[in-house]
């Protein structure tokens, strides 16, 4: 989902993110005992408010995101837009071909429902109508 669509349906209404992976069966390898933690499963289907959007993909951050993260280390709460030029633009580097980057920083409560299901609500600062995002990540 392009960001500028995901943040028109956020300003729109709740929003809400399910990411479903699949149980090995029994016998399978990483099956049973000693099975993958919920949130290191590589591949999920992903949901936007009950419609399917395609695939999600479990990886490592990369050097580019790791410098984002450096740059908002000082933000605590709220959304805004860092410039190409910010991320390394001019060098050629691979930020600078994806254009500027809307972020959004929050506190979320974590629900764990089983070793199978974990939401998490990002909280409204205002402490008013409730959640505006929700992620579930489920395996069925």
């Amino acid at each position: 989902m392009q960001t500028g669509r995901f943040m028109q349906e956020m300003g729109a209404e709740h929003l809400r993110v399910a990411l479903e992976c699949e149980k090995k069966p029994p016998g399978a390898a990483g099956a049973g005992i000693g099975r993958t933690r919920l949130l290191d499963e590589p591949l999920w289907t992903a949901y936007v408010n009950g419609r399917k959007i395609g695939y999600a993909v479990r990886r490592e951050p990369t050097e580019g995101d790791l410098t984002v993260m450096q740059l908002l280390r000082t933000v605590s709460v709220g959304a805004g837009v860092l410039p190409a030029d910010v991320m390394g633009g001019g060098n050629g580097g691979e930020v600078q071909d994806a254009g500027d980057l809307a972020y959004m920083r929050a506190r979320f409560d974590r629900v764990v429902g089983s070793r199978d299901s974990e939401s998490f609500y990002m909280l409204n600062p205002d402490g008013n109508n409730g959640p505006e995002l929700s992620i579930f990540f489920i395996r069925i």
